[in-house]
């Protein structure tokens, strides 16, 4: 497999606490990859420290072959490293047209501003609303689409449906779909079992900062009792 991003051997820091445990993992493009595990367990400071984003870090992130982990974030982003944050982080001052205008970054063949309002219509009907004025959910939304046109080669989501609306959880799926259609590789951190049944190809295991193993699609589907563990479910 040709990882479209790697992670070699990953600790990170807050202080002197230690917080992730040697973690190695690949995604290859096109791939959807669900790190699956209960609150706390490490799952957010996974994705902050590929994208460069933890006080500290140690091990290697290979982005298409290309070691990026001394390269601030925005570097990372510029490589095509993409960072959905749990927060969401939008632009609230700024209208949901400006906050997609600021992000991207046109390539040959890539993603456009008319794909992606294609892809989440409701954003269509509010390009000149200020981002302040959305729902959560549409907040969350926006995020998405941001990320997205700056084109990138691996999107990191961090608990894309948590505290969403259903109607707005399948906006989400069918958005990561549509990445995975043209090649983006994903790593997904979710605790929605159901959601990440319809997306994931497969899931990574995280227990307190350390990765503990691998379900499949099937697993996923019907819960596995390791799967069940680790969540606590």
């Amino acid at each position: 497999m040709n990882a479209a991003l790697e992670l070699r051997e990953l600790s990170t820091f807050y202080g002197d606490a230690q917080v992730l445990f040697g973690a190695s993992l690949a995604i290859a493009g096109g791939e959807v990859v669900a790190l699956v595990g209960r609150n706390g367990a490490g799952k957010t400071s996974l994705l902050r420290a590929a994208m460069g984003l933890m006080p500290r870090t140690t091990g290697q992130v290979l982005l298409d072959g290309a070691d990026v982990g001394r390269m601030p974030p925005f570097r990372r982003a510029r490589r095509g490293l993409g960072y959905v944050p749990e927060d969401r982080r939008i632009f609230s001052d700024l209208s949901v047209a400006e906050n997609l205008r600021i992000a991207a970054r046109p390539v040959e063949n890539g993603i456009t501003e008319r794909d992606l309002l294609e892809l989440f219509p409701n954003l269509a009907a509010m390009l000149e609303r200020p981002a302040s004025a959305m729902s959560g959910g549409e907040q969350q939304l926006l995020a998405v689409a941001r990320t997205l046109a700056a084109n990138p080669r691996v999107v990191l989501l961090d608990e894309p449906s948590e505290g969403i609306a259903p109607m707005i959880v399948g906006r989400m799926r069918d958005a990561v779909r549509a990445m995975k259609r043209r090649g983006v590789g994903i790593l997904v951190s979710e605790q929605n079992l159901r959601f990440v049944a319809s997306i994931a190809d497969r899931a990574v295991l995280i227990e307190q900062g350390h990765l503990t193993g691998e379900a499949a699609r099937e697993d996923l589907i019907e819960p596995s009792a390791a799967l069940r563990r680790v969540l606590g479910v």
